[in-house]
Order: C-alpha cells, then sequence, then structure tokens
C-alpha cells in the first residue's frame, strides 16, 4: 500500500511540475535571399545572408509577467543557443522569451535598415500575441549584448510611437570600446599568434562602415561604442542611465597569455568595469558586476559564449525578478 502511494505521488509531481512548466514555442522567419555580403578584401570574402525573423517561448497557462529579448543570428549563434538557456529558469517565473534576428550575417547594427528591422519584428511580436510591455530586459553574449545597446541607443534617439518599457540590461564579455577593439586586431594581426580571420573581418567592417579608422576619424568610433576609454565625455553611457546593469567578466588572464599572446588591454573586461565606472559617475545605483572566476567554469575554451554558457541562469532570474519589485 505505501509503495502504491509512492509511485501515485510521484505520478501527480511529475504531472504537476510538467505542467507548471510548460512552454509554447513560436517560429517564424523568412525565406533566405539569395544574396551575399562582402566581408574582406578577398575574392571569397563573402558570408550568405541569413533567415529573418523571431522565435518566441511562451509560458502556457500563466500570465506573463515580462520578455527577455536576445538579438540573436538564425545562424551563426547556433539558432537561439543562449536564449534556450533561460527558457526553464523564465518560465518558472512568468517570462517569455524572444530572440529576433536579422538577414545580416554576423550583423554588427551599422545600419539603421538593420535596427529598423529588429524594431518592426519586436512590435510586431508584442502586438501578435499580446506580450505585456512591461518588465522588459535584453540580455546577451558577445554581438547578441553588442545588438541590445545599440538598438536601445537607436530607439532612444528615434520618434517612435512603439517603444518598450525596459527595466534591466544584462552584459555579458562584450566589446564595447571599438577603438580599443581595433587597436586589438591589428596587434593580432602584426603578431600573428592566432587565427587571422576575425580580426581582419571586424576591422574590414569597421573601416568600412565607420569610414575610417580610429585615427582618422575617432567620433564615429566613439560614436559606435556604448563606452571608450579614449572618449572624455562618453555621451553613450548616459542612454543606459535609467536601467539596473548586471554585467558578468571573465578575464581568463593566464589562458589569453598562454593561448593568444593577448595583453590586459586585449580584453573586453576593460571596457565592461569602465562602462560600469561611468555609469556610477553618472549617477546610475543600479548596477552589479560579477567576475567568473576559473572553477566557475569548466570549458576548456574561454570566450564570450563559454562565458555566457557557465552563468548561473536561476540566480540570473532571481536577479531579474527582485529588479521588477523596486
Amino acid at each position: 500500500m505505501k509503495t502504491t502511494f509512492n509511485v501515485l505521488f510521484l505520478f501527480f509531481l511529475t504531472v504537476f511540475s510538467t505542467k507548471s512548466f510548460s512552454q509554447k514555442m513560436i517560429e517564424s522567419y523568412e525565406p533566405v535571399k539569395n544574396d551575399s555580403l562582402r566581408v574582406g578584401i578577398g575574392e571569397n570574402d563573402f558570408l550568405p545572408f541569413i533567415q529573418k525573423g523571431y522565435t518566441l517561448m511562451l509560458p502556457e497557462n500563466k500570465e506573463i509577467k515580462g520578455v527577455l529579448i536576445f538579438l540573436e543570428d538564425s545562424r551563426y549563434d547556433k539558432k537561439n543557443h543562449s536564449s534556450k538557456q533561460m527558457y526553464t529558469p523564465a518560465t518558472k517565473q512568468d517570462f517569455a522569451v524572444l530572440s529576433v534576428s536579422t538577414e545580416i550575417p554576423l550583423d554588427f547594427y551599422f545600419s539603421k535598415s538593420s535596427m529598423n528591422s529588429t524594431h518592426n519584428l519586436i512590435k510586431e511580436v508584442f502586438n501578435k500575441h499580446n506580450l505585456p510591455n512591461e518588465n522588459i530586459f535584453f540580455l546577451g553574449a558577445s554581438l547578441v549584448g553588442h545588438r541590445a545597446m545599440r538598438y536601445i541607443k537607436f530607439v532612444k534617439e528615434s520618434d517612435f510611437k512603439f517603444k518598450l518599457k525596459i527595466e534591466g540590461i544584462v552584459i555579458c564579455n562584450f566589446t564595447m570600446d571599438f577603438t580599443r577593439k581595433w587597436y586589438q586586431h591589428k596587434r593580432d594581426i602584426r603578431i600573428n599568434r592566432i587565427d587571422l580571420w576575425e580580426p581582419k573581418f571586424i576591422n574590414y567592417l569597421l573601416e568600412k562602415y565607420l569610414e575610417g579608422t580610429p585615427k582618422t576619424n575617432p567620433k564615429n568610433y566613439h560614436n559606435f561604442s556604448s563606452y571608450s576609454y579614449f572618449d572624455e565625455k562618453n555621451e553613450n553611457v548616459k542612454i543606459y542611465n535609467e536601467y539596473g546593469v548586471r554585467a558578468y567578466i571573465e578575464p581568463a588572464i593566464k589562458y589569453k597569455l598562454t593561448k593568444q599572446l593577448r595583453t590586459l588591454y586585449d580584453n573586453n573586461s576593460t571596457d565592461i568595469v569602465g562602462f560600469l565606472a561611468e555609469l556610477k559617475l553618472a549617477g546610475n545605483k543600479n548596477t552589479e558586476l560579477i567576475v567568473l572566476q576559473p572553477e566557475d567554469n569548466p570549458s576548456s575554451k574561454k570566450n564570450t559564449q563559454s562565458t555566457w554558457d557557465a552563468i548561473n541562469k536561476d540566480e540570473l532570474m532571481d536577479w531579474i525578478q527582485k529588479q521588477t519589485e523596486k
């Protein structure tokens, strides 16, 4: 009798848990254009376009409290790899998760057309699926985080009727200072100790779309950067002053020195710490820095994605929840 009771108890517990954390997935992507984008000076330096669209995770049978937004590529970020890690923690706390992609491969949001595309997709999703425009959080590592900063800046400087009510930003190990990044890549190319595809690719795009180098056109680099050590005014920092900001860094100094011969200056952590310092100077009292230690990330690779993968997502959702209570 006791065994039967235990079996029934476990059965009902499993059913209840499954029902409590059940999710509804919605995908909407356009066909891929038969076109490509030049990303270098070589004859084969082209990347094919990707699918424009979105993936939305909705907690079923629950009133949605807020929305987590990731501006991920539909291809190069392994199709919502980062946002999927938030599905279960978000569902537990009644949050939807939205991942949005433009058609541009590895999109840096240099153009207004990309940011307009993202804005229109977000607006479409909120209207079509009746999402609440409250408790909105942007999250992401690498380009996903950079896009979030660019998009927020773009919307604040535009005259849109639809604007998200953003509560906070979660930034994870990405470049904010593109002056520093350009010099980092010039050094990478000079010493030639790593695969040079990324340094050449990024510097090509920076020089093309920012119309020169930090030496010849520093103003454009400052404007494109969320924060720059070389920008005495750092006007862009004020754009994010009203939000709660949680930042994750993993300096991995010994790893980068050993594997890449990179210096402390060749590290995204310098940008993020500098950004937080400027936010504090601007009066933001709602910032937090989380430094991942070697024991926090067992991955043999130390990059922006592995930093995101190592984050405790349940604890992150607790921070997000607390932001909604302020």
